[in-house]
């Protein structure tokens, strides 16, 4: 083959370099993006198990080369026995706890789903086993513990410790894994070798289902085995704006994806391209509050919601928030909704399908309960519900709570395709609308609006401020703009984990691939 007409045949980014092997090892093989992603997302569960795992839920934005997105919604409802009147005499639902994992793990239905819109694209169907082969490893062999484990392990271990399944699976000899040990978890490994030989359905309407629920009934968790059967992963036709640079798309609620693409639309309406550091961060941030009281108005679960979905992103709508936009002065705003721990990844292959994809648990380990014998952590993503019955996020069983997660997709008009997406709770739209606005509409290198120091609009772990938080290497230039017009500015760290993991991939016109990943995290672009 002649030198110069080769091509990357394939990419993937992920925030553990391990994952990125994973996805990048079935590609080498042949395997195609949707392939490639399964096996990402299986070792991620692995080795970033604060962040993400079996026992939380996924979403899906997959770009063909031809033809339109589809997306996938791989979130559980509520269970049903998870009524108002099962948290008599609390105000709130608990952040941790069995209480607290009151939700069905979407991820693992997910994953079959994906596997299925794989097959429908002509995928070679690589078996299951070769796909969470890395991940089975891993979790059997060990892997080196990650600063963020440590920190995360720290930090949350006095909440924590002393909920079921959490002090024998994360603290080891009773103690906090030091970063660079090993680390093992056997019994996750016992179960991933069990859906790879019984397959994924076995975690909804096989064995596997059945321990589940024994188990969360014993806990006392409000989820039956007729929930688990219940679940299916859901296709979804992706929210969409076209945008002057092309059309970006996004995940429909109960995701905040809507918020995404409501932040891009309404800068799009504002002079970005030769704007200022500050102006460009103030622009967004202005957007951001305007989204945010869409959703907080609007989004939860699609069945219980009174406006159509795509009809929010309306051209004349978006244009009159632009015009509340005050170039010289931060417009008040409410509260957020909080930090949330997830991970985004990026594949694409050499026939141009391109997949964005998320998971999570909610907030770091979740609800903290790993189910006895399964090595499974549960999710916490149910203490995003209201108990107060007339609330747009009312709990009630059978109900899809409110999600952060939303992966990004664009199909840009000069001929490239590009996926990216973040975690970090409130603030993955305010990444999302950093990495489009400086790479697309200002032409900043990918991998170099990825590294640049970023924002956070809202609170991180721990915090109740909902002020302006700025990565220290914002100039002080810019942060004294910034001050001037009235927003309130604090300080985080010169790369810090509250403003999230991003990463990115670009097909080129050409068929080249460019990828970027968050130096922030553990994580790599890799390609070949």
């Amino acid at each position: 083959m002649n030198q110069s007409n080769m091509a990357p045949l394939g990419m993937a980014v992920t925030p553990h370099h391990l994952a990125s092997e994973s996805a990048l090892s079935v590609l080498r093989e042949g395997g195609n993006a949707i392939e490639a992603m399964v096996a990402a997302a299986a070792t991620i569960a692995v080795v970033y198990p604060h962040m993400n795992g079996l026992g939380g839920d996924g979403f899906w934005l997959i770009v063909p080369p031809q033809g339109e997105p589809v997306a996938i919604d791989a979130s559980g409802a509520a269970g049903s026995l998870a009524t108002i009147d099962f948290y008599q005499g609390a105000t709130t639902i608990p952040h941790r706890g069995p209480r607290s994992a009151l939700t069905v793990a979407g991820t693992v239905s997910g994953w079959a789903e994906a596997l299925e819109v794989s097959r429908e694209l002509g995928g070679q169907q690589r078996p299951l086993a070769r796909l969470l082969s890395d991940a089975i490893r891993y979790a059997a062999d060990g892997i080196p513990v990650t600063e963020s484990q440590a920190a995360a392990t720290l930090g949350k271990r006095p909440e924590l410790a002393g909920q079921p399944g959490f002090a024998s699976t994360f603290l080891p000899d009773g103690e906090v894994p030091r970063a660079g040990s090993r680390f093992t978890q056997p019994e996750l490994a016992d179960t991933l070798i069990h859906l790879s030989e019984a397959g994924l359905e076995s975690f909804y309407r096989g064995p596997l289902a059945h321990r589940l629920a024994a188990s969360m009934a014993e806990l006392g968790m409000p989820i039956t085995l007729q929930d688990l059967n219940n679940q299916r992963a859901k296709r979804r036709t992706p929210l969409r704006i076209r945008h002057q640079y092309g059309e970006v798309f996004n995940m429909t609620p109960p995701t905040q994806g809507l918020v995404s693409l409501a932040i891009l639309a309404i800068t799009d309406r504002l002079p970005m391209a030769e704007a200022s550091e500050a102006h460009t961060l103030h622009r967004i941030v202005e957007a951001t509050k305007l989204a945010f009281g869409l959703r907080d108005q609007y989004i939860t679960d699609p069945l219980h919601m009174h406006e159509e979905m795509q009809a929010l992103l309306d051209g004349d709508r978006l244009a009159q928030l632009a015009a509340q936009i005050d170039d010289t002065r931060a417009a008040p705003w409410g509260t957020s909704k909080g930090p949330g721990d997830t991970v985004w990844m990026g594949v694409m292959d050499s026939s141009g399908l391109a997949v964005s994809f998320i998971q999570s648990i909610y907030h770091e380990f979740g609800s903290g309960v790993v189910l006895p014998g399964t090595g499974i952590t549960w999710q916490n993503r149910g203490a995003a519900f209201s108990l107060d019955a007339s609330h747009l996020l009312a709990l009630a069983p059978g109900k899809q709570p409110f999600h952060t997660l939303n992966p990004a997709a664009a199909r840009l008009n000069d001929g490239r395709t590009m996926v990216y997406g973040s975690m970090g709770g409130d603030g993955q739209p305010q990444t999302q609308a950093a990495i489009f606005t400086r790479h697309v509409v200002q032409g900043m290198p990918l991998q170099q609006a990825i590294s640049a120091p970023r924002w956070l609009l809202g609170r991180t772990w721990g915090q109740s401020s909902d002020s302006l938080k700025l990565e220290g290497r914002f100039s002080a230039e810019t942060v004294a703009t910034l001050r001037a017009l009235g927003h309130e500015v604090e300080m985080l760290a010169d790369f810090s984990e509250a403003v999230g993991h991003a990463g990115a991939i670009v097909r080129h016109n050409n068929g080249m691939l460019e990828g970027a990943f968050d130096p922030r995290s553990n994580g790599s672009a890799a390609g070949f």
